[in-house]
């Protein structure tokens, strides 16, 4: 496909389009009654039920809006276990009238409530096939939208999705339950400091996502990207990331076209698309969002991921969210920037100019450094899926170990207190100097950043970087949101009955530090040391899903989200079993696809190239000439290689027939890691060196260099 030539005259101001298909504030205002507005927003504030009446208004205006924007449909979108949203579409018309004509209605009803069945989609035994009912519940916190596609134009609400005896059975319904916790106990902590204005706190995520992007001819001739999302076989081509000249570097023209594109899309769908880049593996990209309350982030993250998708494919591209499409280059993950924010605009994660006198700074900070350390093996299982496997501690990600990175400043700091009980001092911003007159003096941040920890404070914020690129945001957030709304009630509750509030708060703080210090790390994640340094000092290194899966269901992770009502035993359970059968799954998958490609393509491919080598030989001694050695000796070497693979395949095909006749979960799960998942490698490694040898023209596939080069 050709790249699209610069064409001025279709250039777009952002502001003249942004949210124009969203039914956001300012359009429910200039639409709804005053009096169903201010219902609306105080539910929206408050939470709450509308009364029917209201609901229909609401409803009627929405319909009318969405028509507008050419919606012929509305959907419930919602985010069911299985990783993706779904939807189910419904037309606005109504039964035909005695002329034969049909009126469009859409009713509070129909907007507040929805059905689906509940057996369908992944439930972890909470629902059996023979009961069917689930239902999905407006959220009305997060806009509804109307979204274009060849489909025409469907107006989505996004709803949660519970099963007929209340359960959660979406990654959502848990998300909003956690930010009702961090709310609470947000307000009581900083009431403690005197504070009686803000009435909300909220936490506030911007997700960056990486992505790959490759040709979509080429792709549909790699069956391993198809039914994988990753390659199963392959080698990296003479050039690589070793230049570090694709990280920032200019945007090809393909892709830019692309990008332009996804951000007129997202724009209009009130996604705040932001920054856009190459990342550091070659075919690699970035797109960052600005901030927003937690569950607008999810949504908004879902609309990311299927935008890239959707318009790639009008381009001739295909966008590649998987962990590790390509071994022997970076990965691609989901950093996730976390923070708290009051409703009247102060983020309590913000230090301040002197963080060492900002008590309420202070305690907020030791309380998550408490409660990353008590739930780090938690927080390590919300970002664990098959993908992130590959990633982790690749020395192109976060290792698996989880620490807490708080830079120079507020390292110093927390030494003080741990030494002396107080700390009287912080460290001050210092001037850049870049040597050149023709610039200006730079001040630089008081510390720099860390791109080796999982969790990293970066001036206001946290960046929990280990959330893979093709996973919710919902899970890791509501983690993130549950464990520290816990240790925030904690330190209340020993505050709350202290006669000296100042001294309390302070012991709180330096007994916070003093207790959990061993999660705080300023070095080198992927240095060898430091894994020895973090066994050292009792951190969990959980390296796989496999092993992750069993901190949701650990009798400390089930007290505390029963205590604050986020999820249930049998949520967690079932959450825990669905994740062990998706394992496994996504495991068998990927043999079946190694068995199937190696079978009909690379070993027949690899046949008929030696026939055609040996014949060469054969011609070569039939015309006298006695030395052919460079050709026996390729001959040979490819021989033994295809003997070594095929002898790997039967072991595959052998061990893989074993796991599908074991029952499904924990066994299966952990079978498929430690008895499959290396049948596969030593499948692949000589198949690989075979790829090195055999003429380019014969091998079956498109290279990594055709793929990762050649947009």
């Amino acid at each position: 496909m050709q790249a699209e030539e610069y064409d001025s005259s279709k250039m777009v101001n952002p502001a003249d389009i942004f949210g124009e298909l969203v039914f956001d504030d300012e359009t429910m205002k200039k639409r709804l009654p005053a009096t169903a507005y201010v219902k609306l927003k105080k539910i929206i504030h408050d939470g709450g039920e509308l009364d029917p009446e209201t609901a229909d208004i609401i409803a009627h205006e929405m319909k009318e809006w969405a028509i507008e924007k050419g919606a012929t449909h509305y959907t419930h979108w919602f985010q069911p276990l299985n990783g993706l949203t779904a939807e189910k579409h419904d037309s606005f018309i109504s039964s035909p009238m005695e002329n034969g004509k049909t009126l469009m209605k859409f009713s509070g009803k129909e907007l507040i409530k929805g059905e689906a069945d509940g057996s369908s989609f992944p439930s972890g035994g909470l629902r059996a096939t023979f009961e069917a009912r689930g239902y999905t519940a407006w959220d009305c916190t997060s806009p509804a939208f109307v979204r274009r596609d060849a489909g025409g134009a469907v107006l989505c609400i996004p709803t949660a999705f519970c099963s007929y005896g209340g359960e959660a059975l979406d990654q959502k319904t848990p998300l909003l339950r956690s930010m009702e916790v961090i709310n609470r106990e947000s307000l009581r902590l900083i009431r403690l400091f005197g504070n009686t204005t803000s009435q909300k706190v909220v936490p506030c995520v911007g997700a960056e996502q990486e992505y790959f992007i490759v040709d979509e001819k080429k792709y549909l001739q790699r069956k391993d990207l198809i039914y994988t999302g990753r390659t199963l076989f392959g080698t990296m081509p003479a050039k690589g990331q070793e230049l570090d000249d694709h990280y920032y570097g200019i945007i090809q023209p393909r892709v830019a076209a692309f990008m332009k594109d996804v951000d007129i899309e997202l724009w209009r769908m009130g996604v705040t698309a932001k920054t856009e880049h190459n990342e550091v593996a070659p075919g690699q990209h970035e797109l960052a969002l600005i901030y927003s309350e937690a569950n607008v982030a999810t949504d908004d993250n879902q609309l990311v991921m299927q935008t890239l998708k959707r318009v790639a494919r009008k381009h001739g591209l295909k966008c590649l969210l998987h962990e590790k499409p390509f071994d022997g280059v970076n990965g691609s993950g989901k950093h996730n920037n976390w923070s708290l924010a009051t409703d009247d605009g102060m983020n309590l994660l913000d230090p301040g100019r002197k963080p060492h006198e900002n008590l309420q700074f202070l305690l907020i900070l030791s309380c998550i450094v408490k409660a990353v350390d008590e739930h780090a093996g938690l927080l390590r299982e919300s970002a664990a899926d098959p993908g992130n496997d590959h990633r982790l501690g690749a020395n192109e990600a976060p290792p698996a170990i989880l620490s807490i990175f708080l830079g120079e400043q507020l390292e110093d700091i927390v030494e003080q207190l741990i030494e002396t009980g107080e700390a009287t001092s912080s460290r001050e911003k210092s001037r850049l100097k870049t040597g050149v007159a023709s610039l200006p003096d730079l001040y630089k941040d008081v510390t720099d950043r860390n791109r080796t920890s999982p969790f990293a404070f970066t001036g206001n914020k946290f960046e929990f970087r280990m959330v893979g690129s093709q996973d919710s945001i919902a899970e890791p957030n509501t983690v993130l949101n549950t464990i520290t709304a816990e240790a925030f009630a904690e330190a209340c509750d020993v505050i709350e009955k202290a006669d000296d509030f100042e001294k309390a708060v302070r012991e709180v703080i330096v007994d916070n530090f003093r207790a959990h210090s061993r999660i705080i790390f300023n070095g080198n994640g992927y240095s060898r040391a430091w894994e020895k340094e973090a066994e050292r000092r009792g951190l969990p290194n959980i390296r796989c899903m496999a092993d992750a899966i069993s901190e949701l269901v650990s009798d400390k992770t089930i007290a505390m989200f029963e205590k604050y009502h986020v999820f249930t035993r049998s949520e967690l359970e079932s959450r825990a079993e669905i994740k062990y059968e998706n394992y496994a799954k996504t495991i068998n998958i990927e043999a079946k696809a190694m068995i199937n490609i190696a079978n009909k393509r690379i070993i027949p491919s690899v046949i008929r190239w030696t026939g055609e080598l040996a014949g060469d030989v054969t011609a070569l001694r039939q015309a006298g000439i006695e030395d052919v050695s460079v050709q026996a000796d390729l001959l040979q070497q490819t021989e033994s290689l295809l003997k070594q693979a095929n002898t790997a395949l039967q072991q595959l095909i052998s061990v893989d027939r074993q796991a599908a006749e074991m029952p499904s979960g924990e066994a299966q799960a952990h079978y498929c890691h430690d008895t499959i998942c290396p049948a596969m490698a030593a499948l692949r490694h000589p198949v690989d060196e075979l790829e090195q040898i055999v003429d380019k023209s014969c091998w079956p596939m498109p290279s990594y260099g055709d793929l990762l080069f050649e947009v």
